[in-house]
């Protein structure tokens, strides 16, 4: 009912489509629409040559930032891959806002943590820098980053009050459902152990109408981003992924023609942590092929790890998520190059690889090479956190590829959850972000040497 009532809302931002081809994959012509070219992916016609990209010029990647930019970003991303901090960082916050009073700590937020992460606090002033942003080739796919504040007690109890029924509380039917897709009251505080998630419990009706006036509300700030239109809704049911499998077919089938016309550029969200991921990929590319929908995929390595495996353990069923790091790179590495070779053969498919990992996007970069897959077809996004890995997001941009940030806004005092979040994925990112500080000083000393202190991003 939510998602009928919001469709309105989207119209005047989404392009115009045709009725979809019921031909073979390899056979699709692309949509109608300023980026497409006749052809596809395998298209013969005549496009400008791809700039190389390189992730190790540090004064390119970091053309757009000025100089106290780039310093803040380094005390930031320093400060969060500080364990002790990070292990009191609420205290700590606590106490700030105490001592410094709301204003003074609200400016103490804006110049560090939450002005690196988080782009401003309503849609009118985060407006500057996403145009700042897309001069430099970069555009942005909205979050307005506000969470609900329960205790873990408020949400144990809503979560299992609406996730099972009569039977399975009083314990008479437990037994006629998979274990791993059982409601389990020690996971009932979903948020616990999920990185970047922002969770609405379902109250009442007045609570979800409220709810969806905020999402009302992200539309119109999305569709203010590009001139042409692009925008990206989150949409999530249940914060799990394993609760959602199985359940994304029967709902789409209840739309109307029209309803499935405008939602043929959706993206599913597809974690490569388990190990089922590669299978969940073909049978999904299968259904789109069968179904004749527009497939869309957004890649991620997932957040999910830690709460899997301890559910998992607990519960009593085989552990879904892959064995090492190294498996799971392999497992990425392996569905993008699947879904890439159906782009090839499909226009109309499109796909995200949200990754902050160099070499993956490297992967992604040769493999669109040798398939003939141009940017100018605008079938292979990009997308990372805006603060973070702007020395893969700029150099893309400025070579011509389709490349976002994910940009949280809101309220300084509302998005303080959303920033603790932030600041704990950081700490297990900080292998991969040290390259990143040292790009960062390369950069700043060269400004030093070549008296360009005060730099002026164009």
């Amino acid at each position: 009912m939510a998602l009928r009532r919001a469709l309105p809302a989207l119209r005047p931002y989404l392009p115009r489509f045709v009725p979809l081809s019921t031909a073979p994959a390899s056979r699709e012509q692309p949509a109608a629409g300023p980026a497409a070219v006749p052809g596809g992916g395998s298209a013969t016609a005549v496009r400008p040559p791809v700039p190389a990209v390189d992730f190790g010029n540090a004064q390119e990647a970091y053309r757009s930032r000025r100089t106290w930019e780039l310093a803040r970003s380094l005390l930031v991303l320093r400060l969060c891959a500080w364990p002790a901090l990070l292990a009191r960082h609420e205290q700590l916050l606590y106490v700030s806002r105490k001592l410094l009073g709301q204003r003074l700590f609200n400016k103490l937020m804006k110049m560090t943590f939450y002005g690196h992460f988080v782009a401003g606090e309503d849609q009118e002033s985060i407006q500057p820098l996403l145009q700042h942003n897309r001069a430099f080739g970069v555009g942005a796919i909205l979050d307005y980053a506000v969470e609900e504040d329960l205790s873990p007690e408020e949400a144990e109890h809503k979560e299992m009050e609406s996730c099972t029924s009569a039977a399975e509380r009083d314990g008479s039917g437990t037994n006629k459902r998979d274990k791993q897709y059982q409601a389990h009251r020690a996971f009932g505080d979903r948020r616990n152990g999920v990185i970047s998630a922002r969770t609405y419990f379902y109250a009442n009706e007045a609570k979800c109408d409220s709810h969806m006036e905020t999402f009302l509300r992200c539309i119109e700030a999305s569709g203010r981003v590009s001139d042409d239109g692009f925008i990206a809704i989150k949409l999530t049911a249940l914060g799990r992924p394993q609760f959602l499998t199985g359940q994304l077919e029967p709902l789409l089938s209840r739309f109307t023609e029209e309803e499935e016309l405008q939602m043929t550029r959706m993206l599913q969200r597809m974690d490569v942590l388990a190990k089922d991921a590669y299978d969940n990929v073909t049978l999904d590319v299968e259904l789109a092929r069968r179904e004749g929908w527009c497939f869309g995929a957004k890649l991620v390595r997932g957040a999910y790890l830690a709460q899997e495996r301890a559910r998992a353990a607990e519960i009593g069923y085989e552990d879904p998520i892959n064995p090492t790091y190294e498996a799971t790179n392999a497992m990425y590495h392996r569905c993008l190059d699947y879904v890439l070779e159906e782009l090839k053969h499909n226009a109309k498919a499109k796909m995200m690889v949200a990754s902050h990992n160099e070499d993956t996007v490297r992967f992604a970069l040769h493999r669109m090479e040798e398939l003939g897959l141009h940017p100018a077809d605008h079938q292979v996004y990009f997308g990372q956190l805006l603060g973070m890995c702007d020395q893969i997001s700029f150099p893309l941009g400025q070579a011509g590829y389709p490349v976002y940030k994910y940009v949280p806004y809101g309220p300084v005092m509302e998005v303080l959850p959303y920033l603790s979040r932030r600041a704990l994925e950081n700490s297990s990112l900080m292998k991969g972000a040290h390259r990143e500080r040292q790009l960062m000083w390369v950069e700043l000393l060269r400004r030093l040497r070549t008296c360009s202190f005060f730099h002026r991003p164009t």
